[in-house]
């Protein structure tokens, strides 16, 4: 049910859990709990017809396996099926634009495991629609829009947030899905360490004459990588990591100027292209949060972890918090014991930490080692991608992860 954060009835309303940001993870983890039988007051900043935009705007995410598997299991896979394009193969070469690839890449190709294709490309505006739709039928779940949380007050039985409206909603755990500068996380007392690369992420979408099969492209630039990801049709998303300087000259640009910049790092293995959506950019940088966890307080995605897209994990790293949270709020309530609690919030932490620190660490390793024009390192990552391509185990190994098969699976992402 839609309530407006205005109507007085939600002054002192009580719920199960609270959760901050209405983005991906959020509505995510209110649809596994809800499903589970925990009443949820999701609170969003954004007005609800923001989030519901019709229109292609060229944003997008690689899905992996394991991700599309949640998303089967709280409902939103079967509104989005028609829409998502299976992601088959994937190649990692490096160069510079102009020049082509090196003659030695990484090859992922989906049929070396069982499992099926690797993830899914699917565009923000069909998840975000199919999130509302469902979160909308479901009488356990409470949507505030619109309004701001400003202050968090924790006491022994419960957490009560304040909104900006004057209301108050009490809950027995409340989670920060309110992105990189969570101010869930700030008001916990939670630090945050992390560092900028000084790159810019600009992303778009674009339609070409020849079919991509599905495939994944991911090439490595002195400036940072280009990544084109396979939509629906003839189409597909751009993500195109330059540096800061370099992506503000390319957000100055008109439509033709900007398809001149990009057609040499691009190529004409798709034939002719040309932009369809609107052209965003976003920093890129590595932000951890100390502790996913403080006194009846959990984060997940961003909240938690922003990383480099550089493998494009980001979402499928918030999407197993989401998993690996509701799993352990559903065991420790068939326990007994206290969802918000020291020890139920221990097991989500030590689930989650070592994974997404790990993430992390390996994003930012390999942008830097790919993310410059260094003769030695060039020779030294070319060897080893043809080492790793070579190598049936190794290769094999790389199309688990991508596909989010590897590590301790929460029961939404099993098969």
């Amino acid at each position: 049910m839609d309530n407006p954060g205005t109507l007085p009835i939600l002054h002192g309303m009580k719920t199960d859990l609270i959760i901050v940001g209405g983005g991906l993870n959020g509505p995510a983890l209110a649809l596994a709990a809800s499903n589970a039988g925990f009443s949820v007051t999701i609170v969003d900043a954004l007005p609800a017809a923001t989030r519901s935009l019709r229109n292609f705007d060229g944003r997008s995410y690689a899905l992996a396996l394991t991700s599309k598997r949640l998303l089967q299991g709280i409902g939103i896979w079967p509104d989005v099926a028609d829409h998502a394009q299976p992601m088959l193969e994937i190649k990692v070469t490096d160069g510079r634009a102009g020049e082509g690839a090196a003659p030695w890449m990484m090859h992922f190709d989906h049929a070396e495991i069982e499992e099926g294709p690797m993830g899914y490309l699917v565009e923000d505006r069909h998840l975000r629609a199919a999130f509302l739709a469902v979160m909308d039928a479901s009488d356990l779940i409470t949507q505030i829009d619109a309004t701001r949380v400003v202050a968090q007050d924790v006491g022994a039985d419960g957490v009560t947030v304040t909104l900006d409206n004057g209301d108050t909603i009490k809950g027995g755990l409340l989670i920060g899905s309110d992105g990189r500068g969570s101010g869930t996380g700030a008001r916990a007392g939670i630090k945050r360490i992390g560092w900028g690369y000084d790159q810019t992420a600009v992303v778009c979408a674009v339609e070409h004459d020849k079919p991509h099969a599905g495939i994944a492209h991911q090439f490595f630039m002195p400036n940072g990588p280009l990544a084109i990801l396979p939509l629906t049709g003839n189409r597909s998303s751009i993500v195109w990591s330059e540096t800061t300087q370099c992506a503000a000259h390319l957000m100055t640009l008109g439509d033709a100027a900007f398809l001149d910049e990009l057609r040499p790092a691009f190529g004409s293995f798709l034939g002719q292209i040309g932009l369809t959506g609107a052209r965003f950019t976003y920093p890129l940088g590595l932000t951890l949060a100390q502790t996913f966890i403080a006194d009846r307080v959990a984060l997940i995605g961003d909240a938690a972890h922003g990383v480099h897209p550089i493998a494009g994990q980001g979402l499928n790293a918030g999407l197993r918090d989401v998993a690996a949270l509701a799993q352990v709020l559903t065991e420790a309530r068939a326990r007994g014991e206290d969802i918000g609690g020291a020890q139920t919030l221990a097991r989500y932490q030590e689930w989650r930490r070592f994974d997404t620190t790990t993430l992390a660490l390996a994003t930012d390793t390999f942008n830097r080692l790919f993310s410059n024009d260094n003769p030695l390192l060039r020779a030294a990552r070319d060897i080893g991608m043809a080492a790793i391509n070579a190598a049936p185990t190794l290769r094999r190994g790389f199309i688990r992860e991508a596909a989010g098969l590897t590590g301790e699976l929460p029961n939404l992402m099993r098969s």
